[in-house]
């Protein structure tokens, strides 16, 4: 069973060999929140360009994920075009985002707090302030307004746990 508190460093590490744009864009943002929480001597001169090499990824995969992110570890991305992730959400460590998926402010104040281990369907919008339980799956095209609670299926407009 993967983990839902335990990152897994090896499923953001590139294949050699394969065409892995999410996987570029999410280890030049790793790189640029690693040079600036830890500094040092070189900082000023490499964080630009992380920063280019994150606007280039970004550009490629067609995906706002900002630098300042709060992403867990082990986050896989497969086909990262179109998805959207407010810079103060926040998501847990070994999850999965397929593409067009946005996460963002919505109806409920606050933003969404996205567990470990939580699979995101295609095209799902996971809006305001909620809570998304660890080993949770959202379906594809989901409008998530609620919370969800752990190891459940969500589908549907508005999302409801199957």
């Amino acid at each position: 069973m993967i983990s839902a508190t335990k990152s897994d460093w090896k499923r953001e590490q590139p294949v050699r060999g394969r065409f892995e744009p999410g996987k570029k864009l999410l280890a030049a943002i790793r790189r640029y929140q690693h040079i600036t929480t830890n500094g040092g001597l070189l900082s000023g001169v490499i964080r630009p360009i992380v920063v280019i090499q994150y606007r280039f990824w970004s550009a490629i995969c067609g995906a706002d994920i900002p630098l300042n992110s709060k992403i867990g570890g082990g986050l896989l991305i497969p086909h990262p075009n179109g998805i959207v992730i407010h810079p103060d959400a926040q998501i847990g460590p070994n999850c999965l985002i397929f593409q067009q998926v946005t996460i963002g402010a919505g109806t409920k104040p606050g933003l969404p707090i996205i567990e470990g281990h939580v699979d995101i369907g295609a095209g799902a919008k996971i809006l305001g302030g909620i809570h998304i339980g660890a080993h949770s799956r959202i379906g594809a095209n989901a409008v998530v307004i609620n919370d969800i609670p752990a190891n459940t299926t969500a589908v549907g407009i508005p999302a409801v746990v199957k």
